[in-house]
């Protein structure tokens, strides 16, 4: 039993478009662009700026790693969104992509080391961005991507030097200043003519008043186009249903609400207290006998009994979600006074990006008046009907008789059941989300001294988002045309007969709007105070304060705040803000050098931040690291960090929103009720009949479990203690050549979680280890069962986040960069050429869940995927590049590779069932050419995924069963999405693209 977890290459030049940084001091025949961690617009009395510290610096040796990705990455990749190239980085967990349609929001994340998008602070040139909605997460989308010079990557907990967020590290945007004018264009289509992609920008900049000043300017207009689950072979069709009991295979599965209806009346009812049906007398039938018991409608109004049937849903959903993106900005600043800067930055990103489901699945418990339905049935089915409301009439006497209350409908010539009836005839369920983003800055910044430096700034950041939804239904509606209350009648019974008129009655289009804002107000005083006089340099400084306000709210319509809603998920309003009062300080002490290179230092910040949340209140937060040159060439460091995050606007005053994640009720699980002694029993006491313990046709309807989620006001902030030492290794005997290893461990205490995890692990831990209804565990799910067990839309249980898990994660980062002259030239006549080799890699060695500290089960998910893991986590992932550039021409090839996971799912065999226990390791190969056409010209064209690697194609035969074997990419029951991981794994197949990029 085990609980749910939630969920280099840089340079200059092409030749060189990927590293990983060394944080160290070259000399200076060193290719620049290893100290790419450093400001690259470092002014002209050389101080630098290096992510991960306030203090302008003399050089960029850090105590911390840091991995950058150059602009020229964007450019080999064809890479137009910033999720392509972040999300193949080894460090990085994919978060929501282009690739997430159900579940999904639009937008693009990013998830550092796996420890969730809200641990990983998000910066551009240093300072907070832009929020998009009520976690307070980037949405990589509105980053220029044209404009990024680089991207720096620091691992490690960073509070106290950005403040809350960064428990699981920093990733750094850097923009670049335009001189001239530059604009371009790419265009991208796969192999089978679909998913085009096009972008085109442009950027002015200039400086003016002799230098004093600089101005850039920038548009960008983006669009992609959808493809379709039913566009691939290995993902037109559900697969799934290893994890039902008894099912003999892999199959074609889909979901058991189809579009001829599926009426389930309750078999029997108990008519004494603590009735057991196999007990004569003590239930009386229902629909015990009866071809309703459980029918489907394929000729209309006459019913047949259901024998597995269900419902193709992949073919209408997504499988590449469409997107539209308009882009304007400008940064600016003027030397107004010698020593002394004003700037300013300003961006507005208008972003629509929609998600498609197969038409809604109407699902819950209605009552069926029988006059009202009789003219859509025929004579059989109506007799049963009459049947089963005599039944319900006479056990609801016999309760009554023995002191239970009477059956709820059960008046004459109404009867209850179980309905579910997807209606095509709506249309698909389709939700667009327009987002409106802008953010304003303003600062200055000057010398107070020769050695002391101000910076203070005040930026306000803004998102709104506009949220339409079409193809949903109003459960009350859909319930008065059943029971004769409304205005028109509704025939569900049969594929296609709602009427215009029907649909007409019962459709609603819902709307929502969020409003995410973020302020901050921040200043430095940075500088150095002279050295300690043993032949090191002068120590550095930094201290200031920062004043921040997050807010947010969502507003959702009548309909949605309601809960009268079928389709897309309804949701209570949220609105909630607060604000932090920080300050800050950081030194770094370098403490010795001798004449040989031989050197030591140290660094230490600290920081203590005062929130309006009376649970966080004021918290500390620190950091210490040592450098040490033992002889030049070698650089050995460590850090350690302790961080905070404090919980965000959405899970402290998020209103209770129903939502359908994919788990498995233990109680309709054979092998898990065998597995834990005592669930059965726990089962019965939360509502399931004991008939019905184990059977998931009775006890699990769906493959998704109802269930509604809510903020916690009550929660407290996150704690991080991180830890981090290495090796910067730069060999005078193998010129060129660059090796960076670094270990990382990173721990997080009162991990804000469902507790035990999610809902998946919230039921684990009810049924297979708490096994008391009186317990918060269990609470849940006490009374909120139909009468055959199974948890519905008409009762979901509620659960809410709290601070009670642990998470811990360590491994070793492996960055490699080599470059050489070689000694021949086909299109020069230099008679040289250049070669490199770039290479970033993570061993990942522990990625361990704890769902509820001090209980004894741990999710280790290092090397594992699915279950209770999530998104496969392998133990081994790298990038690598191999890059020639011969004069004008630059040939690239890109190396992706993912070490094998095993399914982390140990209650199912799914080998047994010819479904996967192991996805086996990963490989892509992508190809670049980069021509200089001219000075002024670069043309760039490519292959990603050269060999057209995609998860292997099902054969499914006429019982619905897949009879062959595909490759281990394709999955069933434990896939996320599309019979896959589809932001893990590509799902496009080949890729080509081709890029003109002009500079004047």
């Amino acid at each position: 039993m085990r609980f749910n977890k939630g969920s280099l290459l840089a340079g200059t030049m092409m030749a060189s478009a990927m590293i990983a940084t060394p944080a160290m001091a070259q000399d200076t025949d060193v290719d620049p662009a290893i100290q790419s961690g450093a400001d690259q617009n470092a002014d002209t009395d050389n101080f630098i700026t290096v992510t991960g510290s306030r203090i302008q610096q003399r050089n960029v040796e850090t105590a911390a790693p840091i991995a950058v990705v150059e602009a020229e990455e964007f450019k080999l990749t064809g890479a137009v969104n910033v999720e392509n190239v972040i999300n193949a980085l080894p460090q990085t967990v994919p978060g929501t992509t282009a690739f997430s349609n159900n579940p999904g929001n639009g937008a693009a994340t990013l998830n550092l080391r796996g420890l969730g998008a809200t641990r990983t602070l998000v910066l551009v040139n240093g300072r907070r961005w832009v929020s998009f909605d009520t976690n307070q997460i980037v949405d990589l989308n509105t980053i220029p991507q044209f404009l990024i010079e680089s991207v720096d990557t620091v691992t490690g907990g960073a509070s106290a030097v950005y403040g809350s967020d960064a428990l699981a590290g920093v990733v750094n945007f850097r923009l670049k200043k335009v001189e001239g004018v530059e604009f371009g264009g790419q265009y991208s289509l796969t192999e089978r003519g679909d998913g085009a992609r096009y972008q085109m920008y442009g950027a002015i900049g200039t400086s003016f008043d002799d230098g004093r000043g600089n101005a850039t300017v920038f548009a960008e207009y983006f669009n992609r186009e959808s493809i379709f689950q039913g566009d691939r072979a290995f993902s037109a069709n559900a697969l799934g249903g290893e994890t039902i009991a008894n099912n003999p295979a892999l199959q074609a599965f889909g979901s058991s609400t189809l579009p001829t209806a599926r009426f389930n009346a309750p078999t029997e009812i108990g008519i004494v207290d603590g009735a057991d049906c196999d007990i004569a007398g003590q239930c009386a039938p229902l629909a015990d006998g009866l071809v309703i018991d459980d029918a489907i409608f394929d000729t209309p109004g006459v019913g047949r009994a259901r024998a597995g049937d269900t419902y193709n849903y992949a073919p209408v959903n997504y499988l590449q979600i469409p997107q539209e993106r308009y882009l304007l900005g400008g940064y600016a600043d003027y030397e107004f006074t010698d020593g002394h800067r004003a700037y300013t930055e300003v961006a507005f990103v208008n972003n629509r990006v929609a998600q498609e489901l197969a038409a809604t699945p109407v699902t819950g418990t209605f009552n069926i008046d029988i006059a009202t339905v009789a003219p859509f049935l025929d004579a059989a089915t109506l007799a049963e009907l009459n049947q089963l409301d005599a039944n319900e009439a006479a056990a609801s006497a016999a309760r009554v008789a023995n002191g239970l209350p009477a059956l709820a409908g059960a008046e004459l010539g109404v009867v209850q059941a179980s309905i579910q009836r997807r209606v095509l005839e709506t249309g698909a369920r389709n939700t667009l989300d327009e987002r409106n983003a802008f953010r304003v800055l303003a600062g200055v910044e000057g010398a107070i001294t020769d050695n002391l430096n101000y910076d203070f700034y005040y930026s306000y950041a803004r998102t709104r988002n506009a949220n339409v939804q079409q193809g949903n239904v109003s459960r009350s509606a859909f319930q008065a045309g059943l029971d004769g209350t409304g205005d028109v009648a509704l025939n569900i019974f049969g594929a296609g007969t709602l009427t215009p008129e029907m649909v007409d009655s019962f459709s609603i289009t819902a709307q929502n709007g969020d409003v995410s804002t973020t302020e901050v107000a921040a200043g430095t005083v940075s500088g150095f105070l002279g050295n300690l006089g043993f032949g090191g340099g002068d120590i550095g400084f930094a201290v200031g304060a920062e004043y921040r306000r997050v807010a947010a709210e969502f507003i959702p319509d009548t309909a949605l705040a309601s809960g009268d809603v079928i389709g897309f998920n309804a949701g209570s309003p949220t609105e909630g803000a607060y604000d932090v009062k920080e300050l800050f300080a950081e030194i770094d002490v370098p403490i010795f050098e001798t004449d040989g290179g031989v050197r030591l230092g140290v660094n230490g910040a600290a920081r203590y931040s005062d929130y309006s949340l009376d649970n966080v209140g004021g918290v500390w937060t620190y950091a210490g690291g040592v450098q040490f040159v033992p002889t030049p060439g070698v650089l050995l460091r460590g850090q350690y960090q302790r961080a905070v995050r404090a919980p965000n606007v959405a899970e402290l005053f998020q209103g209770q929103a129903i939502g359908f994640p994919a788990a498995t009720d233990p109680c309709g699980n054979a092998n898990f009720i065998a597995d834990n002694p005592g669930a059965a029993q726990t089962c019965i006491d939360t509502g399931v009949p004991a008939g019905n313990v184990g059977n998931g046709a009775a006890v699990q309807l769906n493959a998704q479990i109802p269930a509604l989620f809510g903020g916690n006001p009550d929660l407290g902030e996150e704690t991080s203690t991180s830890f981090t030492g290495g090796v910067v290794f730069q060999p005078s005997f193998v010129p060129g050549l660059t090796v960076t290893a670094d270990y990382f461990n990173i721990e997080v205490e009162d991990f804000i979680t469902i507790a035990g995890g999610s809902l998946q692990g919230l039921l684990n831990l009810c049924y297979g280890q708490v096994q008391d209804i009186n317990t918060p565990a269990c609470q849940p799910f006490v009374g909120i069962r139909n009468l055959d067990g199974a948890i519905t839309v008409d009762a979901p249980p509620l659960v809410s986040g709290v601070n009670a898990a642990e998470l811990q994660v360590s491994g070793i980062d492996l960055q490699v960069n080599y470059r050489a002259d070689l000694p021949f030239s086909l299109l020069t006549d230099t008679g040289n050429s250049r070669f490199n080799v770039n290479f970033l890699g993570t061993w990942t060695d522990q990625n361990d869940f704890t769902p509820v500290a001090g209980l004894p089960q741990v999710d280790q998910c290092a090397g594992a995927f699915g279950g209770n893991c999530g998104q496969p986590i392998p133990s081994f992932k790298w990038t690598s590049r191999f890059t020639w550039v011969d004069g004008p021409l630059t040939t690239s090839v890109r190396w992706r590779h993912l070490s094998g996971t095993d399914d982390a799912l140990d209650t199912v065999d799914f080998a047994a069932v010819n479904g996967i226990e192991r996805i086996g390791a990963y490989d892509l190969i992508d190809l670049t050419f980069s021509v200089e056409a001219t000075e002024n010209v670069t043309i760039s064209a490519g292959i990603n995924n050269l060999f057209d690697t995609l998860p292997g194609t099902p054969n499914i035969d006429a019982n619905g069963i897949v009879t062959n074997r595909p490759n281990s990419l394709l999955l069933g029951d434990n896939q996320e999405q599309a019979n896959t991981f589809p932001s893990v794994f590509d799902v496009l197949g080949r890729d080509f693209f081709i890029s003109a990029a002009f500079s004047f």
